[in-house]
């Protein structure tokens, strides 16, 4: 009898502190043919099964309740009531899992000045299977262009909301630190760019690390742009003499140019670099070097160089290719051009092969090859079997999209966009269709939509996918950052 009493005291406190918690419930509704505008916009997206949960708010403030009603298309139902739209993650995923391969049904109440709205409902499709990544890993950077301010290298699951930062330049005597990447998504094989006084490349090959000497008289230029072989045994770099010059212009902040650009490719278990002089030309400008899926090919952006700052919008970058001999380590003897700039009258940057071969996704942008600041920045699709390339309409915006990158899962990418506000570039999510066309992107979600977004004065750059956390002492990076503790590529 007092255990029932009991059970019945905490049911009806439990009852107390839902009431209290919720706001007004939806009454005398009026219903519109109308699809609510939501912040971020998730009508009509396609997400992969595990995928942290689609909190959302309204567009503007001039409400006091939101209401929504999830339904699953094959079982299951969530309702939230409040502010803003906030699942609890199990109960976000196990209505996901009831629903993989078929849809969620959103219905959307709000109310203003003690009126409530019902909009049209919605359709969130959900995929089959969740991505095969834990996680992905970005820089956060303050969107200056006069000065970096505070950054650091992050990393965050998928399937929830944690983030935890991997390194900050706090912790490394205020260098910049920047351009990451993993290979295939492993977190035994990273790499990363520290610039500054103490500059380095960090490289993490199977495990074993070691901080790199940033550059050399054999290199002359720093190791910057890093994309790695396949079987891990390579990691290609540019190697750049980066320098800015500044637009009076808001809509063109910044531009940013090498006077020098060139190739290699760096072997961690010997620290033998891989040079060959079509790689490394004088007369011309190669950059961004991205290996393909079955690691025999090397695709990289190549321009001829033009005089600084008057010839800076001349300068359009081509996609070529050349073969390489992994069991060999040695460049081929063939040499193509894919996208020749002259001929398409745009430049060509940030090459991504997708893991099963198949295309490759590049930024196009009217000059140059660093398209954070471009406007007129988007995405394209290569199609390595046959040749065409296309605009991918369904993914791009107004604004910059660059720096994208392809999930091990078949078909998913992300990529950065400054659609959001102009000014702060967010992370979105796209999946590539069997017939060639990709589903509509959503951003990344966050637990509270405004708090970490349009609230977080700070752009994710360089993302990547990460199979699992990476492990990453910071406070032992930052002594070698200061140090002289170096070892040396040849």
């Amino acid at each position: 009898m007092i255990r029932r009493i009991f059970r019945l005291l905490i049911v009806a406190a439990v009852a107390v502190v839902s009431l209290m918690s919720c706001k007004s419930r939806p009454h005398d509704v009026a219903v519109v043919d109308v699809l609510p505008a939501i912040y971020p916009d998730y009508v009509g997206v396609t997400v992969p099964l595990g995928i942290a949960p689609l909190n959302f708010c309204m567009s503007g403030n001039d409400y006091q309740t939101m209401d929504v009603v999830v339904k699953g298309a094959k079982s299951g139902e969530l309702h939230v009531n409040g502010d803003y739209a906030d699942f609890d993650v199990d109960d976000w995923h196990e209505l996901l899992q009831q629903n993989a391969g078929s849809a969620l049904l959103f219905t959307v109440s709000v109310e203003r000045n003690g009126k409530w709205t019902q909009y049209r409902d919605f359709k969130v499709n959900v995929a089959q299977k969740p991505m095969e990544e834990w996680g992905i890993t970005y820089r956060l950077i303050d969107p200056s262009y006069e000065v970096y301010g505070d950054m650091g290298i992050y990393q965050r699951s998928l399937s929830d909301f944690h983030e935890e930062a991997l390194l900050k330049n706090s912790q490394s005597a205020g260098m910049c630190i920047n351009c990451h990447t993993q290979n295939a998504s492993s977190a035994s094989f990273t790499t990363f760019h520290v610039r500054g006084e103490h500059g380095a490349t960090f490289v993490r090959h199977d495990g074993k690390d070691e901080w790199l000497k940033a550059k050399n008289d054999s290199l002359g230029c720093s190791m910057v742009y890093p994309f790695w072989h396949p079987t891990g045994r390579y990691c290609a770099y540019s190697t750049n003499d980066t320098h800015q010059m500044f637009h009076s212009r808001p809509e063109k902040r910044i531009e940013v140019f090498d006077l020098k650009s060139d190739v290699v490719v760096y072997c961690p278990s010997t620290h033998r670099v891989v040079k060959d002089e079509r790689l490394m030309t004088d007369e011309w400008a190669e950059n961004c070097p991205a290996f393909s899926a079955d690691g025999n090919t090397l695709f990289y952006i190549t321009a001829r160089r033009r005089p600084y700052p008057e010839g800076y919008d001349k300068m359009k970058y081509s996609l070529c290719r050349i073969n390489f001999d992994a069991s060999a380590g040695s460049f081929g003897n063939r040499v193509d051009t894919l996208v020749n700039a002259s001929k398409v009258g745009y430049s060509v940057t940030w090459p991504r092969p997708s893991r099963d071969g198949r295309y490759l996704m590049f930024t196009s942008l009217d000059y140059g090859y660093f398209s954070i600041w471009h406007p007129e920045a988007d995405l394209c699709l290569l199609d390595l079997a046959t040749g065409k390339v296309r605009n991918m309409s369904e993914v791009n915006s107004s604004d910059t999209e660059s720096f994208h990158n392809w999930s091990c899962s078949v078909g998913w990418f992300l990529f950065t966009s400054r659609r959001d506000d102009g000014l702060h570039t967010r992370i979105y999510f796209s999946r590539l269709l069997p017939d060639g066309t990709c589903t509509k992107p959503f951003m990344l979600p966050q637990p509270n939509p405004l708090a970490g977004n349009r609230h977080r004065l700070q752009s994710y750059n360089t993302p990547d996918f990460t199979l699992r956390p990476i492990e990453f002492d910071a406070v032992e990076a930052g002594k070698i950052i200061e140090s002289d503790e170096r070892s040396h590529a040849n």
